[in-house]
């Protein structure tokens, strides 16, 4: 028994004076950020169709292209006269990070009106480049939107405008 009692104690004793440690290890991240030049976009010229004539029985389209040439479609009623008067497609700069890519978004359709009353709808909007781009090493881009205008048989004469603009949206991707 008195083997048994020293092994007791001697157990004991070994520990109550043991040090028991454990493994611990830290590591540390660091924080940063990177802030990019925001994406800007800057009218250089408004959307213009020119001189249109229309017929009294027909109606028709008129078609600006991104390069500002413009044709016409429709059922025929639409001519483009000799004097062309102003013709271009929309013209917008763009500033940002060099390098970056962009979306483009584009109206569905907006409304033009002579102030009287009188009415013309401008739709099928696209743009050069078309959906996406990507900002030079310069950190810029440009931007031409053209679109198809729909003029109706016996269209009064005079100048339509869109007092509200066209909106044209740029984000990055």
């Amino acid at each position: 028994m008195k083997n048994i009692t020293t092994a007791i104690i001697i157990a004991v004793t070994t520990l109550g004076s043991a040090s028991f440690s454990f493994a611990q290890s830290s590591a540390t991240a660091a924080a940063g950020a990177n802030i990019i030049t925001p994406i800007a976009i800057t009218k250089v010229t408004d959307m213009n169709f020119g001189n249109v004539a229309v017929s009294a029985s027909n109606g028709g389209t008129v078609i600006l292209s991104t390069s500002s040439n413009r044709t016409t479609g429709g059922a025929g009623g639409t001519t483009l006269p000799a004097t062309s008067g102003t013709v271009g497609a929309a013209e917008f700069s763009i500033s940002g990070q060099p390098g970056y890519t962009f979306v483009i978004t584009l109206p569905s359709s907006c409304t033009i009106t002579d102030g009287s009353g009188h009415t013309m709808t401008v739709n099928s909007f696209t743009s050069n480049p078309s959906s996406t781009g990507t900002l030079s090493s310069g950190g810029t881009q440009n931007l031409k939107v053209s679109a198809t205008m729909l003029v109706a048989a016996a269209q009064p004469s005079g100048t339509y405008t869109n007092s509200s603009g066209v909106p044209v949206t740029v984000n990055y991707n």
